[in-house]
């Protein structure tokens, strides 16, 4: 299928400054790192009409939508992008609300922050709204854009739930269905800095076919045609293949029994590198031996 989208998933912790302060100009520098990352500018350079595009932020996610949606509005405008407002969606019936649809209907990107991943499919799955969303994914230049649990959920399979610290241990990782935009992989977010390459692990040998995918924080992919990713932020993104896999105790051991995984094969993406999720290859940018 050719996707006529673009899906730009961010790992959270999204440095963008705090736009509450007074005294903006000043603080720019130390706070825009989010805006020097270039993240944000290209979910802007990304979009049909650029800093004309109609710009929803969705606050589904965030148990503080009246907090975090007008921070998001403030960031975007200091971009030059005007055309943007906040769509707050916290009770299912909301998603089947014709002003709601006709406001998706209408908008080139929508921007999912953090939170809760499954508020938003809890909440979004399976309504009108997520329909007509898919719908546009699929069939119109469009950009998804999501930060932490708007990045999780962009996903068929999503994980909302285990602990870092006891993440190898049989069961801890919960998983469940997302919004389904792209197959094949599974995301984490807050990668680094959570210690949650764990999580992705167990995700992974459960389902070999499925690649992990961590994403460190102020970092993302851009995803064209549900095909090719590019690296875009600060940080580091990595992938877990589990296609080479050789072994694993995953079916002999009890719940909370630690997993054995023998030859798991990762890769670490920094800004600008590229993978083709048709081909598995990975093309480093900045390779010293080219």
């Amino acid at each position: 299928m050719n996707i006529q989208g673009k899906l730009i998933i961010i790992g959270g912790a999204v440095d963008k400054g705090s736009f509450t302060e007074t005294d903006l100009d000043k603080s720019a520098a130390k706070n825009l790192n989010f805006f020097e990352a270039g993240i944000l500018k290209r979910i802007i350079d990304e979009s049909k009409h650029k800093k004309e595009s109609r710009i929803e932020v969705i606050t589904t996610a965030s148990k503080i939508p009246k907090e975090i949606g007008p921070e998001y509005v403030k960031a975007l405008h200091y971009l030059g992008a005007n055309n943007v407002d906040v769509l707050n969606i916290d009770r299912r019936e909301q998603a089947s609300e014709p002003e709601i649809l006709e406001r998706l209907k209408a908008c080139d990107v929508v921007m999912f922050t953090g939170g809760d991943q499954l508020r938003l499919t809890s909440i979004l799955g399976g309504t009108p709204f997520h329909d007509i969303l898919l719908d546009k994914y699929h069939n119109e230049d469009f950009v998804y854009a999501g930060t932490s649990a708007g990045a999780a959920a962009a996903s068929n399979n999503m994980i909302y739930q285990g602990s870092s610290s006891e993440a190898l241990l049989k069961g801890e990782v919960k998983i469940t269905s997302g919004l389904g935009l792209i197959d094949g992989v599974i995301i984490d977010t807050h990668f680094v800095q959570r210690g949650r390459i764990g999580r992705l692990f167990q995700a992974v040998v459960g389902n070999p076919k499925v690649l992990g995918i961590g994403l460190g924080e102020d970092t993302g992919l851009l995803i064209t045609n549900n095909s090719m990713m590019e690296a875009i932020g600060s940080g580091l993104v990595i992938l877990v293949d589990g296609k080479e896999i050789k072994d694993t105790n995953l079916t002999q051991v009890e719940l909370g029994q630690p997993i054995s995984i023998n030859h798991l094969v990762t890769h670490v993406m920094s800004i600008n590198d590229t993978f083709n999720l048709n081909t598995f290859k990975m093309t480093i940018k900045s390779s010293q031996y080219v």
